[in-house]
């Protein structure tokens, strides 16, 4: 595989005890400690507000972490490509949906049935910014991550364009929670660009690899990394926080990984 290469112009984090990426920087680099508390979601900004009272965790968590990583790199959504990565969606609106549909009157409503499909936050993403360029969805379980970054940056390679790579996963209310136990909401977005600016927080540069996966020392930053899939973002986050030269390789499918080496600005 030829190596993929990109270079970071924004980051946007939101997650349990961690606001945004400046709180995630200090955490990572250990000169903060992360907060026992449950992910924050603020309404989503950007939409009408008929469709803000519409959406749930997932949208929320996916909007909340593009909206900060577009912000610093200074870009126009309507211009950026996006992919959008999640292994599920809408825990909480499955649920319901299960209920409805166990009931004596199985009648699902609109909105329930529109937020329950794949594409739904990105979506909303169009509603609230009016991007008109290409948005790709997929999904690809604990490895959701590393496959939306290979996209990503099979995009900014091949076709030359800056793209918005937003990764998201909530949690499950049970009975789903106890198949499926994510533990709490996780959403983080990167703007990756095909050439270095004056913005450019770092270059990275990914690869197939048969390696394991890197693991936090640290229990609580290991214990967060494994709690959602979006999570597995947290050694390439803490790379980039450092800003010292590194390489570290990510979760994707069961034998085969992403190293990802990272160059600071």
């Amino acid at each position: 595989m030829i190596p993929l290469r990109a270079y970071i112009e924004g980051v946007g984090v939101i997650g349990p005890g961690l606001a945004d990426w400046p709180r995630t920087a200090q955490v990572l680099t250990r000169r903060a400690a992360r907060e026992a508390a449950k992910t924050v979601l603020p309404p989503p900004a950007g939409l009408p507000s008929a469709e803000r009272r519409r959406t749930g965790p997932v949208v929320r968590a996916a909007l909340a972490a593009a909206h900060e990583a577009l912000a610093a790199s200074g870009r126009d959504a309507a211009t950026l490509a996006s992919v959008f990565a999640a292994s599920g969606g809408d825990g909480g609106n499955f649920h319901a949906i299960c209920e409805t549909l166990a009931s004596s009157e199985p009648q699902l409503s609109p909105t329930r049935f529109h937020n329950s499909v794949h594409n739904a936050p990105a979506g909303y993403w169009s509603i609230a910014t009016r991007a008109m360029a290409a948005s790709n969805v997929l999904c690809g379980y604990d490895g959701s991550f590393a496959a939306g970054l290979l996209e990503s940056l099979a995009q900014v390679s091949v076709d030359g364009v800056a793209t918005l790579l937003v990764a998201y996963d909530t949690d499950y209310p049970e009975p789903l929670r106890s198949v499926r136990p994510i533990a709490d909401a996780f959403g983080v977005a990167l703007v990756l660009a095909p050439r270095e600016s004056e913005r450019t927080l770092a270059r990275i540069e990914a690869r197939l690899t048969d390696a394991d996966a890197f693991a936090f020392a640290d229990t609580d930053l290991e214990a967060l990394r494994l709690s959602n899939p979006a999570a597995r973002v947290l050694p390439l986050l803490e790379a980039i926080a450092r800003g010292q030269a590194s390489s570290v390789v990510l979760d994707y499918l069961e034998g085969t990984r992403l190293a990802v080496d990272v160059e600071p600005s």
